[in-house]
């Protein structure tokens, strides 16, 4: 055969006793003790036939024809009084062909049976081939190279178990050669070659196929490492969390009996719901896991005694083992759900709470049918791992609130932190049915039996100000172009009499669409006819007014938006500045009583607020809470009133801003509209509520022209006295402060469509003095 090795590698292999034949004939020739020269002497002359021992051979046949000999020669390199003890072997080198074992080696071999063939664990054909191709560096070129692969054996043992053992080698009696074809790199390529041990292709190319001799042979010693390998691959499980996929190793339960020793093991792990006082199945570990303790658990107590035994794991959170389950009180055994026991056939099990800083995260359990599978020693073990195990659930719980989070972002859009629990509820049952291919169709939000706040501060006349300052831009850009058209003599004088209809019709009768027929006049005929006069020779003054004129011109709209734009930038400055404010505020507000929280910036700020015990349900509700809202409410609207006094004049246009405040007993009902992402009062009852906050906007006082809402005043809308009485006593209060003056009005709203009886209080904000 041309090569012992299964795998591609730089050498061509011989088994040769050499190097260990040079060391006899040493002892032979040099030692000064008779019995050990005449026992050097015996060996070398029991090999004189076998010239292939010295010269080397590939035939492993060899070594079956010749195993006494071969014994006989290496028995000083195996004491017999070490056979038991040691795992040993001589080998190939570098190959899974090994002789010549001890005793405790045949016996291990002999229990993973016939059909087992011993191999080297986790090493890819071309880690073996750089591998190898280190040794020529260390061995031939005398190359300090630390070699850090460690090689393991992976051996069952009669239960089945598997277990680990880490090789060591000895190569004391191997050499190298390099054959004719062998390449002779020099120094720098050797250093550029240890800079690129991923490349594979490199390596070959500097030592190619069975280019170099490997003679010889090694003496491989095993020791048994199955609980430090396993510990490994435990780490390496619990670590490696997929965010896409959550699913556990499934040979985690192999590896968990290799750890214990245990041939029969189940496990099991719950997560604590804290604010359930329970314990969760992970459906991402169904198929592996048993939590046949936690269900006897779960099932041995009623629930007030369950949640006090959680509660006794803070402060005790000592694992329990029990060797055998007959041992147990009989008051135990009599337990009805001891029957989960004994149906479950354990007979042995461990049961471990799992804590961070002091409060319970999960439980883990080990179970086994054979009686003395666990025991405190087993226990001991446990302290290695813990740690990673928590680990592993810190991940767990760190992307499962990930993944809830943006299953909360995609299907309900940013939602306010009062009401975010709910939906979380709803998300986790999504997320959990997920991990157990499960189809779960998300359930509608809804809040019922709340009590509605509803306040905005408008700004005052917007609309008019918006249509004055276009026709200020409109009329300015006709002007500017009239005067350019005019220097281009008479072929503009169409264009003229164009704007002269527009400019017209703009100041006498405007109609719906004169602003887009006057957009596109000048899109499609006078920018264009404008754009031409810059490509010609024009004169300079000509080219610098229509390039000026360009420059004043919204480009999305073609019009001229100056004015406009001061507006705009004054609305967004308010906005802004009324929003923060409000935001702010609604920090101190949720503390009186958490509620869902939301306002709207258009032209001006309004603000919703709804308030109720299915909001909040572990806390106590009362009307006082939304008494004290109302009063807060109030409080707040006269805030930014004043704040908005304080910047009002720096406002590019001059704006004024009227507030208003709707109070309304009855109970409402919101829900989730999931097409619109936001939250909606629920039902035809309900919309009647809408309905007057919309209208209330332009109502007037009753037999009058004038609106209950003014500039610098505020205007609070209610149905009857009793909310007459309350609004009075707030006001009054901060009459007190300074911050309402003394001219508290009182007065009827005008009948609305389908809305009558409203009633209104208007009362003066006490403004800073300029």
């Amino acid at each position: 055969m041309s090569n012992l090795y299964k795998k591609d590698s730089p050498f061509q292999v011989y088994i040769s006793f050499k190097k260990y034949l040079d060391v006899l004939e040493h002892i032979r020739y040099n030692d000064r003790l008779e019995y050990r020269v005449n026992y050097a002497e015996s060996l070398i002359e029991s090999t004189t036939n076998f010239k292939e021992l010295k010269e080397g051979f590939q035939d492993t046949a060899f070594l079956e024809q010749h195993e006494d000999l071969i014994r006989l020669l290496l028995a000083d390199l195996f004491p017999t009084g070490l056979t038991r003890n040691e795992i040993k072997a001589a080998s190939i080198p570098l190959s899974n062909i090994t002789f010549n074992y001890t005793e405790r080696f045949k016996d291990i071999l002999k229990d993973a049976g016939k059909d087992f063939e011993i191999e080297l664990r986790n090493i890819t054909d071309n880690e073996f081939y750089v591998f190898c191709c280190c040794l020529i560096l260390q061995s031939y070129f005398k190359k300090d190279i630390k070699s850090t692969i460690p090689f393991y054996y992976d051996i069952p043992n009669k239960q089945g178990i598997m277990k680990h053992y880490k090789i060591t080698v000895n190569s004391d009696f191997t050499e190298i050669i390099p054959t004719e074809e062998a390449k002779i790199p020099s120094d720098d390529v050797l250093d550029m070659l240890l800079e690129n041990l991923d490349d594979f292709k490199l390596w070959k190319k500097y030592f190619p196929s069975e280019s170099w001799i490997l003679k010889g042979f090694t003496i491989i010693s095993l020791v048994d490492c199955t609980s430090e390998v396993a510990l490994s691959d435990l780490k390496s499980s619990m670590i490696e969390i997929d965010p896409e996929d959550l699913n556990p190793n499934e040979n985690l339960t192999e590896i968990f009996k290799s750890y214990f020793d245990v041939s029969e093991l189940s496990f099991g792990l719950m997560t604590f719901n804290k604010k359930e006082q329970k314990l969760d199945k992970l459906p991402i570990y169904d198929s592996l896991l048993t939590n046949h303790i936690l269900d006897f658990w779960i099932n041995a107590f009623d629930e007030d005694t369950r949640k006090s035994t959680f509660n006794n794991l803070n402060h005790n959170s000592k694992p329990v083992v029990v060797s055998n389950v007959n041992n147990l009180d009989e008051n135990v055994k009599q337990l009805p759900s001891f029957s989960i026991l004994k149906d479950n056939n354990v007979n042995s099990f461990m049961v471990i709470p799992i804590m961070k800083d002091g409060e319970l995260l999960a439980i883990m359990e080990f179970t086994s049918p054979v009686a003395g599978s666990f025991n405190g020693l087993k226990l001991k073990k446990l302290e290695f791992f813990t740690d990673m195990v928590l680990f592993s659930l810190n991940r767990f719980y760190f992307e499962k609130n990930y993944q809830i989070e943006a299953i909360i972002q995609r299907e309900y859009t940013t939602i306010h932190d009062s009401v975010v629990w709910k939906f979380r509820n709803e998300a986790e049952k999504y997320f959990t049915a997920s991990l157990g291919k499960k189809i779960y169709t998300l359930k509608q939000i809804a809040f019922k039996n709340l009590t509605p706040l509803f306040g905005v501060s408008d700004i005052r006349s917007s609309s008019e100000k918006r249509f004055n300052l276009m026709l200020q831009d409109l009329n300015q850009q006709i002007e500017w172009l009239n005067e350019i058209l005019i220097l281009t003599n008479s072929d503009s004088e169409k264009f003229v009499l164009a704007l002269d209809v527009f400019e017209n019709e703009i100041n006498n009768e405007i109609k719906a669409d004169t602003e887009q027929r006057f957009q596109r006049l000048l899109r499609e005929e006078i920018h264009p006819f404008l754009q031409g006069k810059l490509e010609i020779r024009t004169s300079r003054e000509i080219k610098a007014k229509i390039k000026d004129y360009f420059s004043h011109i919204f480009t999305s709209t073609d019009l001229f938006y100056h004015h406009r734009k001061n507006l705009d930038d004054s609305i967004t400055l308010v906005n802004r500045k009324l929003a923060d404010m409000l935001d702010e505020s609604q920090v101190k507000a949720q503390e009186i009583f958490p509620h869902y929280y939301e306002r709207f910036k258009s032209d001006g700020v309004e603000h919703n607020l709804y308030i109720g015990t299915t909001i909040a349900p572990e806390l106590h509700y009362t009307s006082k809470v939304v008494h004290k809202l109302r009063y807060w409410q109030l409080k707040t609207i006269c805030k930014m009133e004043l704040e908005f006094q304080s910047f009002k004049k720096y406002l590019p246009i001059p704006l004024d801003i009227a507030s208003l405040i709707f109070v309304y007993n009855e109970k409402i009902d919101i829900r989730f509209r999931m097409d619109e992402k936001r939250f909606d009062v629920d039902g035809a009852y309900n919309s009647y509520y809408e309905i007057i906050k919309k209208r209330l906007d332009k109502a007037h006082v009753k037999d009058s022209s004038e609106r209950i809402t003014a500039p610098g005043k505020i205007t609070i809308v209610y149905f009857g006295m009793e909310n007459q009485k309350e609004y009075l006593d707030y006001i009054s209060k901060l009459q007190k402060k300074g911050v309402l003056q003394n001219d508290v009005e009182f007065l009827r709203v005008e009948d609305l469509q389908g809305i009558t009886g409203l009633l209104a209080l208007r009362v003066s904000f006490t403004l800073p003095q300029e």
